[in-house]
């Protein structure tokens, strides 16, 4: 088996994945070339905003090959296709023929977010260590596999806010997870006695996803896509996305935190934080809570005088 990674522009990212798979490819994916930098550019919508770009300006195009492709074949049709200025075949490596669901599986073992909070694999559920974790009442333990949603605690930004969460009473209040993902900051919020939790997000998949996890942990919240948002404001409003779309959600997250309510921002590079504390002043004043391996956690509290803004 090989792995075929493809740099190449916005224009032909998905007739490029569409070629490969059309000649065989396993499974291709499309990955932006400047994941995990400054330069990194999310995709994403919200009601009424039309998204202006069906890929990166720099794409990753990665397809994994079976070994009876024969790559010398398929990169030169792939040159006659599309022209070999149009593209750079980053790297063509062999990769192991593994179990690897099995492989997978050890790569995650239960996790402790702050001081009670462990996220915990199905296939670790009955383990010796994790039952000796939930003989402590004040543990919480979350089942959790990784998957088709982001947000298993292990990136900084969603520690951020799971500590957070953490640190403040919730018991009794409403909290809206703005960009869910797996669910695990509302499946949180809801384990630590919040009395309503939302969980929003632009992925259906993801929507899915984080229903399926808060069912399998006992955990009540409404789950659903922007515009199925319900009306009314919320005592804390958490949101782990990215810059770019902060900045976008700024009206519409600010306007969602009833006065006196907590508005917490994360997945902020440090480089950035400066910047989104001034994008947002005019709706709410953020100060830096915490920050973790180089992202930064913003927090505020909605004033009255704010509130209509």
């Amino acid at each position: 088996m090989r792995e075929l990674v493809i740099h190449c522009d916005e224009g032909i990212a998905e007739d490029i994945s569409d070629f490969l798979l059309d000649r065989g490819a396993l499974s291709v994916s499309v990955e932006d070339a400047d994941r995990d930098t400054d330069a990194e550019v999310p995709l994403y919508g919200e009601p009424g905003m039309e998204l202006l770009a069906h890929a990166w300006q720099r794409n990753h195009v990665i397809a994994l090959l079976d070994d009876e492709t024969n790559t010398e074949t398929l990169l030169l049709s792939l040159a006659v296709e599309f022209g070999e200025d149009e593209y750079i075949v980053s790297s063509l490596t062999e990769v192991e023929d593994k179990d690897w669901v099995r492989v997978t599986q050890t790569q995650f073992d239960p996790m402790k977010l702050g001081d009670r909070i462990w996220i915990v694999p199905s296939w670790h559920m009955t383990s010796h260590d994790v039952l000796q974790i939930r003989q402590n009442p004040d543990n919480l333990v979350i089942q959790l596999d990784p998957g088709m949603a982001f947000g298993t605690g292990s990136h900084a930004t969603t520690r951020l806010c799971a500590e957070w969460l953490e640190q403040h009473p919730l018991k009794g209040k409403s909290v809206l997870d703005y960009g869910c993902g797996s669910g695990i900051l509302s499946i949180i919020a809801s384990k630590l006695n919040a009395a309503e939790v939302v969980g929003i997000d632009i992925d259906s998949q993801s929507v899915d996803t984080a229903r399926n996890n808060a069912l399998i942990n006992h955990c009540q919240a409404y789950y659903g896509l922007p515009d199925e948002l319900p009306e009314g404001r919320f005592d804390v409003v958490v949101a782990n996305i990215l810059a770019n779309p902060l900045k976008a959600l700024a009206p519409l997250l600010c306007n969602r935190v009833r006065p006196g309510g907590s508005l917490v921002l994360s997945g902020i590079l440090e480089g950035q934080y400066e910047q989104m504390i001034d994008f947002y002043r005019p709706w709410i004043h953020l100060d830096v809570w915490q920050a973790d391996e180089g992202w930064v956690c913003l927090h505020g509290t909605i004033e009255a005088e704010k509130s209509e803004a």
